[in-house]
């Protein structure tokens, strides 16, 4: 197993289809392995032939992907490098749970997350920047097909694919993107998307865990079963296509109305940024949306619009725990090394700012 070193999002990038607005495209697939238990049933030893069936595989999908990959083992992870994966959403709390015998086998883009022994005896998660479901959908495919060249999987005529979860049976497929939807929260329009998205077999939650943090929302599709996996993604490409129609429309509407008060909001934002002492971790999601925002409006020009994605990782507080090395850090401490970080990459890919 190799050393733990913090993976790289290469997906997060400003390149993809409606960058602006859509962060990332992700495309998950549960798998499991016929005649054996689910990981929740499983004992010790089944688990562990789980395991080492799946490492076997990993030259078959490296040739199916041409990527190369890694693997990890959690239970020789400590504690601050299990908690950088769960905020980078490579790997679940549910697989710290229990981490005898559970893998994270990454991509050294990490551009493919597959968790080993989770739910499931597989979750395969392929991302992409930007609005591309496609893309990602066919990196899951040919990585189940090399799987299923030298194993069976569970799935059964009527059902399909056999799953621990019973909202994942059928396709077992579960895709989402991500958005950066700051308009339509300043214009108190989001609720009418959250609330119609249960009739379309979607969801629609924030990315953070709250209410609006940062602005950003997930949205996934919540049927599995009865569809065809170009259904599912069908449906969900439309729905973010007219998310992202609202969202701009929003977006021109406060540029019409409100362009100083709009400004101010951004450039006040940019400034505490730039240099504040101390910043916690609610403060700098909302300061960065609003910074991205400006730039993604040309309020704020001479940067890079990908300052949200990479603020958004670097000042997460296990990261920056893991960085110091000090598991023990106290929130003051972890304000004070953030806001240093944010004023540290503000430099490095904001130098010619100014405000005016």
């Amino acid at each position: 197993m190799p050393k733990f070193t913090t993976p790289q999002l290469s997906w997060l990038t400003t390149l993809g289809k409606e960058a602006d607005i859509v962060l990332a495209s992700r495309v998950r697939l549960a798998r499991n392995l016929k005649n054996l238990p689910f990981p929740n049933r499983a004992n010790i030893n089944d688990l562990a032939q789980i395991k080492e069936l799946i490492i076997r595989l990993i030259p078959a999908i490296e040739s199916a992907t041409g990527l190369k990959f890694d693997y990890l083992e959690i239970d020789k992870l400590t504690h601050l490098e299990q908690q950088v994966l769960v905020e980078k959403h490579l790997i679940s709390k549910k697989l710290l749970t229990n981490p005898e015998n559970r893998l994270l086998i990454l991509s050294n883009d990490a551009s493919v997350a597959i968790m080993v022994n989770e739910d499931d005896h597989l979750r395969i998660q392929c991302m992409a920047s930007g609005l591309d479901l496609n893309t990602p959908l066919a990196k899951a495919f040919a990585i189940d097909d090399a799987i299923e060249a030298y194993l069976n999987i569970a799935f059964d005529e009527k059902m399909g694919y056999l799953t621990a979860c019973p909202t994942n049976l059928g396709t077992g497929l579960r895709a989402s993107v991500l958005l950066h939807l700051p308009a339509l929260v300043m214009t108190q329009q989001l609720s009418k998307i959250v609330n119609i998205s249960p009739q379309l077999g979607l969801a629609i939650r924030n990315f953070f865990g709250e209410d609006n943090a940062g602005n950003i929302f997930q949205i996934d599709n919540q049927l599995t079963l009865g569809f065809k996996e170009q259904e599912l993604i069908d449906n969900l490409n439309s729905t973010v296509t007219e998310i992202i129609s609202h969202e701009r429309e929003a977006r021109k509407a406060l540029l019409n109305y409100s362009p100083d008060k709009l400004a101010n909001r951004v450039w006040r934002s940019f400034g505490i940024l730039k240099y504040a002492r101390f910043i916690s971790e609610n403060e700098m999601l909302d300061l960065v949306s609003k910074v991205r925002l400006g730039v993604d409006l040309d309020i704020i020009d001479e940067t890079k619009p990908e300052l949200l994605n990479i603020l958004l990782i670097a000042s997460q507080k296990n990261y920056i725990q893991n960085l110091q090395q000090n598991e023990n850090m106290t929130p003051q401490e972890i304000d004070k090394q953030r806001a240093h970080i944010i004023r540290k990459i503000l430099q490095e890919l904001a130098p010619d700012i100014s405000m005016s």
